[in-house]
């Protein structure tokens, strides 16, 4: 998804680094007040397209084709004096109507954000996860059928073109010695980025008949598939000293909160709030699997209904899902699906499976495109037992196309692309996306998708649970309470996941700490939802929010509360 994020780097991708030559050029944020609020929001956004090449792509901006960002040193120097003065010169417009003072708030608090992850986080000089998301996914080019072919590839081989400088970069940014999961994150990414780049990158655009073009494409790919080999090779050597000096600290995980969400509470209470909605969820799986499998552990009763593999494969199942949520979504009146845009299911690309799913959105730019859901096969590194486990069972499958397609991040993006707000067309946040999808999953089970049925609703308690260790993790990882080894048991113990699945959520929490936004988001819209129904109709009035909550685009869901329920200051409400 373009918060990409969807992604274990989704709270990254959007910290990506400014293109261009690379000099600092602070006049890049200047927007003269006089213009009014419309005339400098869209200046602001088409310098945000200038300083990050790969997010304009993403969002649709096709000029920007075959660019990377600028990693250099002055190239990130660039990106923080651009998020600084826009900040500064937002905050100062005043004068504004309720809707322009809202999306001044949204961009100002997407700056602030941003510059945490580049500056506060360091995520340039700590983190690979940075670079992963923030640009090396050429995915767009291939997927999306935006162009013709023969613009695409020209589009492939210039951003190919550009991969060994950003190589370099990225070398040079990275410093030594990093955690132990960072490198193995690293270096899984970077060896799938070397077969891809030379591999299904270039089979791509084999329907293209120009020789010339095809050789600029090979050329161009053999030299970024060595780029990364060499990237590769060097964060294998960073295995022997690798730490497990990940956390952020409680004070700087905090403001990570506060920059990027609006969210401003203290973490014991937050950590008391996530233990509660575990405790929910796990009560909830007892009952039901009294009911699924009397007298059975809840072990047992989770292998049971992750033994019911989808036939024919995840990918066709979830294939087949999606029409059947649509059905449901419209005879129950849940909320509008607007457009007619559809959302195809493929396997996931070797260099991005750290997550079992995701979508891949249209951009709001673009028209005509479909969104892509990937489904991750199970790592070829584990044992028979452990790819099996991984797979998942045909009713948690069902809720993670609820998350990823409907009603979750396709429908919620459907919205986000029509939004009134410019600005909340192409930034989506992370818990506003998260949260959503997440909070689509109980909203189905709670609005009837196959009432009654427990291996159902065990299939949306299964994906609830892993939330809430997510939310757990990140809390106990980045405050030095937990280490990795006892994130990946809790993840087992308490919240049922297979052991691949457990090692690989406790690995991707030191490196997306931000991945907590799931349960934090879902947890406000709840809240949210219940106390503005309660003055709208209750149940009834569910389509109703849904639909203004959607309008919004992608704030932090205080900045929305704000705005529905009409209070005076954004504050977040569990």
């Amino acid at each position: 998804m373009r918060v990409a994020l969807f992604l274990g780097a989704a709270c990254l991708a959007l910290a990506a680094c400014s293109s261009g030559s690379g000099g600092s050029n602070n006049s890049m944020a200047e927007a003269p007040t006089t213009q009014g609020w419309a005339g400098f929001r869209d200046a602001t956004i088409d310098k945000w397209f200038k300083v990050d090449p790969s997010f304009a792509v993403y969002e649709g901006k096709h000029e920007f084709d075959g660019q990377l960002p600028d990693w250099s040193a002055a190239g990130l120097k660039t990106r923080g004096d651009f998020l600084r003065a826009t900040i500064a010169k937002a905050s100062a417009m005043t004068g504004l109507n309720p809707d322009e003072a809202f999306e001044r708030d949204y961009m100002v608090q997407v700056a602030k954000g941003q510059l945490f992850w580049l500056e506060e986080a360091d995520s340039p000089h700590r983190n690979p996860a940075f670079y992963v998301g923030g640009g090396l996914d050429p995915n767009t080019y291939v997927s999306r059928e935006y162009a013709p072919p023969e613009v695409r590839i020209k589009a492939m081989t210039a951003f190919l073109k550009a991969v060994p400088a950003a190589a370099a970069n990225i070398k040079a940014n990275l410093k030594t010695p990093m955690p132990a999961s960072f490198v193995k994150y690293g270096l899984a990414a970077f060896e799938g980025f070397e077969g891809y780049y030379k591999g299904d990158a270039v089979a791509a655009f084999a329907s293209v008949k120009d020789p010339a073009l095809q050789k600029a494409l090979k050329d161009a790919g053999e030299a970024a598939s060595k780029a990364m080999s060499e990237l590769a090779v060097w964060m294998k050597g960073q295995q022997a000293g690798a730490t497990q000096d990940f956390a952020l600290g409680a004070e700087r995980f905090s403001h990570m909160l506060m920059a990027t969400e609006g969210v401003d509470m203290p973490l014991e209470q937050l950590e008391a709030v996530g233990k509660a909605d575990l405790k929910r969820n796990q009560d909830a799986l007892v009952a039901e699997c009294a009911k699924y499998a009397p007298g059975a552990t809840v072990v047992d009763c989770m292998a049971k209904m992750n033994s019911e593999k989808p036939k024919g494969g995840p990918v066709k199942a979830a294939t087949d899902q999606i029409p059947e949520l649509r059905d449901f979504i419209v005879k129950n009146n849940i909320v509008t699906i607007p457009g007619t845009e559809q959302a195809l299911v493929r396997e996931s690309p070797p260099y991005n499976r750290q997550n079992s799913a995701y979508i891949d959105p249209a951009g709001p730019l673009e028209t005509g495109v479909a969104s892509i859901y990937y489904i991750s096969p199970p790592d070829p590194s584990w044992s028979p037992q452990e790819q099996a486990a991984y797979i998942p069972g045909e009713d948690d499958l069902l809720f993670t196309t609820v998350h990823e397609v409907m009603p979750g991040h396709f429908l919620q993006f459907l919205h986000s692309n029509r939004s009134k707000y410019k600005f909340g067309q192409l930034f989506v946040g992370y818990a506003f996306a998260e949260g959503w999808a997440h909070y689509s999953e109980e909203m189905m089970w709670e609005a009837g998708l196959h009432a009654g049925d427990s291996a159902t609703h065990i299939g949306q308690l299964s994906n609830a649970l892993l939330r809430n260790c997510r939310f757990l993790s990140a809390i106990g990882l980045h405050t030095g309470k937990m280490t990795q080894e006892q994130s990946e048991t809790m993840f087992r113990e308490q919240c049922y996941q297979d052991s691949g699945n457990a090692r690989q959520q406790a690995a991707r929490g030191t490196y997306d700490p931000a991945y907590l936004n799931y349960t934090l988001g879902k947890l406000m819209i709840r809240r949210l939802r219940d106390d503005w129904t309660a003055k709208h109709g209750g149940r009834a009035a569910w389509k109703d929010f849904h639909d203004q909550f959607l309008s919004f685009g992608g704030p932090p869901i205080p900045l929305v509360r704000q705005r529905m329920m009409g209070e005076p200051t954004a504050k977040a409400v569990f």
